[in-house]
């Protein structure tokens, strides 16, 4: 699990590659924004956040399961990563950023998340 790295993981590449064909510039991991979003579009004032199911906690997704050993440490473990992220998602709000959240489950399908991704940028 240690090896797990925060930043260009495989599902955030994808968003990446699909905002890119969609003509989309963007900025990744803006230190000086809370919780440095993985990719920040700065002319839509608009972030996107890109989950893991399991370290995230997608409801209802069949990656979003709980580990058999050490029980407790995951739930502390996980119920402080939904803690962090909603404090984040509250703190950019407030600054101004529409926030947008694309689970890794999500991004399986090129052409589904582009219009996923068209859908959230235009709501």
């Amino acid at each position: 699990m240690s090896r797990i790295g925060s930043r260009d993981t495989k599902p955030e590449l994808v968003v990446r590659s699909a905002l890119h064909r969609m003509g989309y510039r963007f900025r990744l991991h803006r230190k000086d924004l809370p919780g440095t979003p993985d990719i920040v579009l700065p002319r839509h004032a608009t972030v996107i956040l890109v989950h893991g199911c399991f370290w995230h906690r997608h409801k209802g997704c069949s990656a979003c399961y709980t580990p058999k050993t050490r029980t407790e440490f995951w739930k502390k473990k996980f119920g402080d990563n939904v803690r962090r992220d909603k404090r984040n998602t509250g703190l950019l709000r407030q600054q101004g950023w529409k926030v947008l959240v694309v689970w890794e489950c999500e991004t399986g399908s090129e052409s589904k998340l582009q219009k996923l991704l068209a859908r959230q940028m235009n709501s």
